[in-house]
């Protein structure tokens, strides 16, 4: 994604922008009124006296803002819930969710249209005409809000709760899946080996994490120069001031500082190009789901379920570079496994269900990508043997072996 275009997709997703956007377009209705009001006949605008709409818009404008400050309510309650009992890590898909923030700003932007609308019907802005387009107006606002409270409604029971959360890290992690440059590779088949004349690019003065490539200036880049640059992280990746991201062959300083600036760097970790971060956060579901204090395999199940479906969805993109001039780093599947695994087998270890299952995960993972199905079997071994030690009893033991013992062959 170019880096405009992460720009704006990053800003457009932020709360205030959608309430900015909508309260705006409220006010610039409100106020065009009067350029449309030559249109409508007279005798028309002089059977709809002042009094009749100032008294919707007085309810509107009162309603909506308990409204707008019940929702914002509803809204802080559901992240604090998603934080304590699922992980923070999600809370962004959540403050980022469309329906919510459409919600807000139509309340809000309903509540300024009334505002202005009786600000204006109190100085005569409008005149009778004027008045017929801001009745018209006001009541295509009442059906916009009734349309938006009754989703609100239906919305507002799930948000935040465990299993919608579940449901949106999964659908993040198959969106970056599906938006991804390469297919995952085991740690045999990496990238080729650097050239002697490669130099090495750094991000000087950033510290954060990779949550953007601007594929397209890096190919531009390197088509000026007749070069090639060899990347060394991907999104997901901790970048310090000394560490190397890239390594390009060609080119001058003014290249390389491009290739710099054509990383995004930030403070947090971001979903959108990063499947790695989609599991991670799902493993972090299913752990707090197993704690002591939780005790609630059937999440962690549920997790097992969403981080197949995720592998699923990585294994058969087919992942062609934007550029050949650009080459990715080798996205191992060896690590990608650990991550959505290990602490899974970890802390269900004690739970025969949680350890069957994880189990059969694995066993299916391996049948949807027969190249990965070392790894799949390696964490399976390593499951086994930490379910072997936690169980307490010898029929709870031999339910997970022969859950192993079912591998196909």
């Amino acid at each position: 994604m170019s880096r405009w275009a992460w720009v704006w997709r990053v800003v457009s997703r932020r709360l205030w922008f959608r309430a900015a956007a909508f309260s705006l377009a409220a006010v610039v209705l409100a106020l065009l009124a009067p350029l449309v009001a030559p249109l409508v006949p007279y005798t028309l605008g002089a059977k709809i006296g002042a009094d009749a709409v100032d008294n919707i818009l007085g309810i509107i404008a009162s309603s909506m803002l308990a409204v707008t400050t019940f929702s914002l309510t509803a809204m802080v309650s559901a992240y604090g819930a998603a934080t304590s009992n699922v992980t923070p890590r999600a809370v962004a898909l959540l403050v980022e969710d469309s329906t919510s923030q459409n919600a807000l700003s139509t309340f809000l932007g309903a509540f300024l249209f009334a505002i202005v609308g009786i600000i204006a019907l109190s100085t005569g802005f409008y005149g009778q005409q004027g008045r017929v387009l801001l009745f018209v107006g006001t009541i295509a606002l009442i059906g916009v809000i009734v349309v938006t409270l009754l989703r609100w409604i239906q919305h507002i029971a799930l948000l935040g709760r465990v299993h919608d959360t579940i449901m949106r890290v999964e659908r993040a992690g198959i969106g970056a899946a599906e938006r991804m440059q390469h297919r995952p590779r085991i740690a045999g088949l990496a990238v080729p080996p650097l050239p002697e004349s490669a130099r090495p690019v750094r991000c000087a003065g950033r510290i954060g994490y990779v949550t953007n490539i601007d594929v397209a200036e890096l190919g531009e880049a390197m088509a000026g120069c007749g070069g090639t640059v060899q990347l060394a992280v991907l999104p997901g990746s901790f970048v310090d001031p000394g560490r190397v991201v890239a390594w390009v062959v060609g080119g001058d300083a003014g290249v390389e500082a491009r290739i710099a600036k054509a990383i995004t760097v930030e403070r947090d970790r971001s979903f959108d190009h990063d499947p790695r971060f989609g599991l991670i956060v799902l493993s972090e579901i299913a752990s707090r789901a197993l704690s002591p204090a939780v005790n609630d395999p059937g999440t962690a199940i549920a997790v097992l379920g969403a981080q197949l479906r995720v592998f699923d969805k990585m294994a058969r993109v087919e992942g062609q570079p934007a550029d050949d001039r650009v080459v990715f780093p080798a996205l191992e599947i060896e690590k990608l496994v650990v991550d959505a695994f290990r602490a899974i087998g970890r802390d269900g270890a004690g739970t025969v269900e949680v350890a069957v299952k994880l189990q059969k995960t694995l066993a299916a993972l391996a049948a949807v990508a027969p190249d990965w199905a070392a790894a799949a079997r390696h964490a399976a071994e390593d499951a086994k043997a930490r379910a072997r030690v936690a169980l307490t009893t010898e029929e709870e033991r031999l339910a997970v072996v022969r859950a192993f013992e079912d591998w196909p062959d």
